[in-house]
C-alpha cells in the first residue's frame, strides 16, 4: 500500500491531506466544543433584559458599539478581562460588532448604573462631553415588546435548552434561577416587577408612573439588558 502511494506523487498527497485534516478536526472540535459552553457566571436573560436587547438592536446600538473585549493590554485595561466564547452561549444573535464609533459594551454593567445610563440616554453629550452619539428620548416614551421577548424566551428554552427556571452556578458560588413565566400573562407580570427595582433608581417621573401604572417604557428594558452585560 504505501510503496503504491509512494509511486503515486497526487494520492500520497490527498492521503496525507486527509490524515492531517482528520488529525485536526479530532484536535480542535472538543477543546471548541468545551469553550463554546456557558462559563460560570454566565446566565439566560431574563423577559425584560431581552425586550431591553430588542430595543437595543432596533436602534441599531450594535453599528457604533462592539460587545467584544479583545486580548491586548490596551483592550484590557479599559473595558476588563477579554470576552470569552462561553460567555455568549446565550446570545442571539451575536451582537460582536467591528467598529467602535463609541466604546465597548462587553461589561458595562460593571461600571456603570441605572442613574448614569437614564441621564447618557436624555443627553448623551452632557454626561460626556464631546459625544457625538444622539439623544434617544423616544425611548421614554416608547413602551417596550415584552411578549416578543417572551415568545423568544419559549423558543430558545424549546430548541436550544436554555436553562430557564433552573439554577445556574456564579462565580461567587452561589447559583442564580432566571424564571420564565407559565404563560404571556406572567412573563409580563415577572417583567414589571423587575421594571420596578429599575424605575425606583431613575429620576424621571413620567417613567415612574408608567412603570406604577402597569407599563414598561423602552428605556428601563434598555437599561435592564445594559446592567446585565458583566
Amino acid at each position: 500500500m504505501f510503496h503504491w502511494l509512494e509511486k503515486h506523487p497526487f494520492f500520497f498527497a490527498v492521503g496525507v491531506f486527509l490524515v492531517i485534516s482528520f488529525a485536526g478536526l479530532i484536535e480542535i472540535v472538543p477543546n471548541f466544543a468545551q469553550a463554546s459552553r456557558p462559563v460560570i457566571g454566565t446566565a439566560p436573560y431574563s423577559t425584560l433584559e431581552l425586550a431591553g436587547r430588542h430595543v437595543y438592536i432596533k436602534n441599531s446600538c450594535n453599528a457604533c458599539h462592539s460587545q467584544l473585549v479583545r486580548p491586548f493590554k490596551s483592550e484590557t485595561d479599559r473595558y476588563g478581562h477579554y470576552s470569552l466564547s462561553g460567555e455568549y452561549a446565550y446570545d442571539r444573535p451575536f451582537l460582536w460588532g467591528s467598529k467602535r464609533t463609541g466604546p465597548d459594551l462587553m461589561r458595562v454593567g460593571n461600571y456603570r448604573t441605572t442613574d448614569w445610563h437614564e441621564n447618557h440616554m436624555k443627553a448623551p453629550a452632557d454626561v460626556v462631553p464631546g459625544s457625538i452619539m444622539p439623544a434617544y428620548t423616544w425611548m421614554f416614551t416608547n413602551l417596550a415588546d415584552i411578549n416578543t421577548a417572551y415568545a423568544e424566551q419559549l423558543t430558545v428554552a424549546q430548541f436550544f435548552s436554555t436553562p430557564y427556571n433552573k439554577p445556574v452556578p456564579m462565580k461567587d458560588g452561589s447559583t442564580k434561577v432566571v424564571a420564565m413565566g407559565n404563560n404571556v400573562t406572567e412573563a409580563n407580570a415577572m417583567a414589571l416587577e423587575e421594571a420596578k427595582l429599575i424605575a425606583a433608581d431613575m429620576k424621571d417621573q413620567d417613567v415612574k408612573d408608567a412603570v406604577a401604572n402597569g407599563q414598561i417604557p423602552e428605556i428601563v428594558a434598555l437599561i435592564a439588558y445594559m446592567n446585565s452585560l458583566k
